[in-house]
């Protein structure tokens, strides 16, 4: 079982506890407007745009798709931006075997290993069977989802994965809408299944004042899942939007100041969590 690989960075310090290696997976389900990884999002067509433009040429077109050469790219990110798709072309089509002999390089410099995206609920069986052999050899393992796939349809995968990171883009739905393109009930009823599993390790909401009410979203999260806490515990990771990656038509929105902010982790604080980070 394969899945299409963005990248893996080898070491990372900000996809959960602790040094990790970070696997992103091409392909979401979500169209978030403040996305700054939008490259992640769809899948290459194979309509040659960025051949053309590429200075070192790593890639060429082969039948319709495009062929990749790590050998020689010089990570120009040339391609991604030329891409008229949301798309990338510097993807590997991995199975789960593949990709466990990358992590194993950094063993034991590595406390565990966090499966992003794109969207990783997409290709459940692929990560179950990465997260089995990442549970072998005492790997902790992470999963960064928009909750856009329920978690209790994947029993085998939820039982060799240690705690999933979840977004919670908006609460209202109408907002998530807006953000997202799409609804959130099946985010917020993950948000409230894995809490109760103790499997929530961290739910997370990107702050963009213009786009939607943070205040109510983070008062609402916080207080849906405030119970579970004597479950285990739950980070709350409140995030200031940054323009830096995102699309040229979404990097108008303000960044929220550092008063804001604070005022959005004393809301958290007020509904009863502890573990708050503003980012």
């Amino acid at each position: 079982m394969k899945a299409p690989v963005n990248k893996v960075i080898p070491f990372s310090s900000v996809d959960g506890p602790g040094n990790r290696t970070a696997v992103f997976l091409q392909g979401c389900n979500f169209d978030c407007k403040y996305c700054h990884n939008p490259e992640t999002r769809n899948m290459c067509c194979g309509c040659g745009e960025c051949v053309k433009h590429c200075p070192t040429g790593a890639l060429s077109a082969d039948g319709g798709s495009i062929r990749y050469n790590p050998a020689v790219c010089c990570m120009c990110d040339t391609c991604i931006k030329t891409c008229p798709y949301g798309s990338s072309p510097r993807i590997r089509n991995m199975d789960a075997e593949e990709v466990f002999r990358e992590v194993s390089r950094q063993i034991p410099y590595i406390r565990g290993i966090t499966v992003s995206g794109g969207e990783c609920m997409l290709r459940p069986g692929f990560l179950r069977e990465l997260f089995e052999k990442c549970r072998n050899t005492g790997l902790q393992t992470l999963a960064d989802s928009n909750g856009s796939v329920l978690f209790s349809g994947y029993p085998e995968l939820l039982r060799v994965t240690d705690g999933v990171m979840l977004d919670i883009k908006a609460f209202q739905p109408e907002d998530h809408c807006n953000v997202t393109g799409t609804d959130n009930e099946a985010v917020l009823d993950n948000a409230v299944f894995l809490a109760e599993r103790g499997k929530l390790a961290e739910i997370r909401t990107v702050v963009v004042p213009e786009l939607f009410d943070a205040a109510g979203t983070v008062r609402a999260a916080a207080r849906l899942l405030s119970p579970y806490l004597r479950r285990a515990p739950i980070r709350y990771r409140i995030i200031t939007y940054r323009p830096f990656g995102v699309r040229e038509e979404y990097r108008h929105y303000r960044i929220p100041d550092s008063r804001r902010m604070e005022a959005l982790a004393g809301i958290a604080e007020e509904e009863g969590f502890r573990d708050i980070v503003i980012v």
